[in-house]
């Protein structure tokens, strides 16, 4: 059985979130799909098409208001489809190194405990997620405690149907609302979870994809966008292969 073959029968589809402007991601993203199996032509891989706003409406850029809507929009899709289990990637998103080896045993563990959220890629307060591969490939999530970046993200049939109302009141609410209002999407699944501590939250370990160095469209440029295009395509690349080490 392939990785992409494990994967689906876990989950109902595959979501690929992407900027349309964003050609180099999709180039990327499907390269990473082939190391597992699957491609864009899979009609279990749905290429969801990002937007970008022209005002931040709220949030803190206008890339971080289309991330949120993306998500947003995906879990309507996703509910009103009545999928059971979605796996979000979003197109800066890389497979670990061993990804063959590593998704059966989180995924085979993950069908038998159930799960309503599961992080495949995340980062925590204290550093990034982690582990020891021999050790239990996952890790229950504590609800109060936040988790960082949502570039692999699954959700079952119950986070699905709750998240797409709590989301929605989020946007209507002002800026620095204390009951929760326009934020970057991984803070509002952290609050949602939050909210929710019935729900249960797996983090897999050690990580199942990290984010891939690459232009961003949500924050400020970085470092490397201030470099010259040659020295910055050399550097992401380094960064990128010591990334998949781990």
């Amino acid at each position: 059985m392939t990785p992409a073959e494990r994967l689906f029968a876990s989950f109902d589809r595959l979501y690929i979130l992407n900027l349309p402007g964003r050609a180099d991601r999709r180039r990327d993203m499907a390269g990473e799909l082939a190391r597992i199996g699957t491609s864009l032509d899979d009609p279990r891989v749905r290429l969801f098409p990002a937007s970008r706003p022209a005002e931040p409406g709220g949030f803190a850029s206008s890339g971080a208001h289309g991330c949120f809507l993306g998500h947003l929009a995906i879990l309507r899709e996703a509910r009103d489809l009545g999928c059971h289990a979605i796996l979000i990637l979003e197109d800066d998103c890389d497979f670990a190194a061993g990804i063959e080896t590593l998704l059966p045993p989180a995924l085979d563990m993950l069908d038998v405990l159930g799960f309503d959220l599961f992080y495949g890629g995340y980062d925590l307060p204290e550093g990034p997620g982690g582990g020891d591969p021999a050790a239990t490939p996952l890790m229950l999530a504590d609800c109060t405690a936040p988790v960082r970046t949502t570039h692999f993200l699954g959700l079952g049939r119950t986070a699905i149907t709750a998240l797409v109302p709590y989301l929605e009141t989020m946007l209507v609410r002002p800026p620095g609302s204390p009951e929760g209002g326009p934020m970057h999407v991984d803070g509002a699944y952290s609050w949602f979870r939050a909210s929710r501590c019935d729900l249960s939250t797996w983090l897999a370990r050690p990580l199942l994809g990290h984010q891939r160095p690459s232009p961003t469209d949500i924050a400020p440029p970085g470092a490397l966008d201030r470099l010259p295009a040659p020295l910055a395509r050399i550097a992401r690349w380094t960064k990128r292969a010591w990334m998949r080490r781990y």
